[in-house]
């Protein structure tokens, strides 16, 4: 990666990015709640709060995304605080994003767009992969719209929501389903 974790802040003000350890979960559950769920989340504009109750995460998800020996979870930092994170995985010939959480008080000002940068430089540089995927709950056109943006597009491809698994939230209607969007990152190396 380009900084380490003993880097406290870059100069241009840009968040310094470095792999989450195990002490960092029960910080990394508080950004993933406060960004998606519950009135917190309303501050910005990737709340989910409309389509889903319940939790977003847990411990237990995070920690075993945390120590996944195929990926990682991308932490943004500025002076020491946690702004954003996201989670890589590897798989295959394309690199896996998710978990991507911004500060909600935070949203709209660049943060996100550069953790997305790094982790698609991360996943070129780590492992050499071509593409990056994702799942997006298919409702949230504004969260698609954001992502096509930077290069991603929708697959055709969805999957179903997992209705009667609260680990995922407790779904507020009955249509909820992920579209599936990838990016070519080979073209931006």
């Amino acid at each position: 990666m380009t900084e380490t974790a003993t880097d406290s802040a870059r100069p241009d003000g840009e968040p310094v990015f470095r792999p989450a350890t195990p002490a960092d979960v029960p910080a990394l559950v508080a950004l993933v709640e406060s960004a998606y769920r519950g009135d917190s989340s309303r501050a910005g504009w990737t709340t989910e709060a409309d389509l889903l109750d319940g939790r977003r995460t847990n411990p237990e998800a995070v920690t075993e995304a945390v120590g996944h020996s195929e990926g990682l979870v991308l932490l943004a930092e500025r002076d020491g605080e946690l702004l954003a994170c996201c989670q890589l995985e590897q798989r295959g010939e394309r690199a896996y994003f998710g978990m991507f959480s911004v500060r909600p008080g935070l949203q709209g000002g660049g943060i996100g767009r550069a953790v997305l940068a790094e982790a698609e430089r991360l996943a070129v540089e780590r492992w050499g992969v071509g593409a990056m995927e994702m799942t997006v709950i298919e409702q949230r056109a504004d969260l698609i719209a954001w992502y096509e943006r930077r290069g991603y597009r929708r697959t055709g491809e969805f999957s179903p929501f997992p209705y009667g698994d609260e680990r995922f939230g407790i779904p507020l209607r009955p249509d909820l389903r992920f579209a599936h969007l990838v990016k070519d990152l080979k073209a931006d190396s």
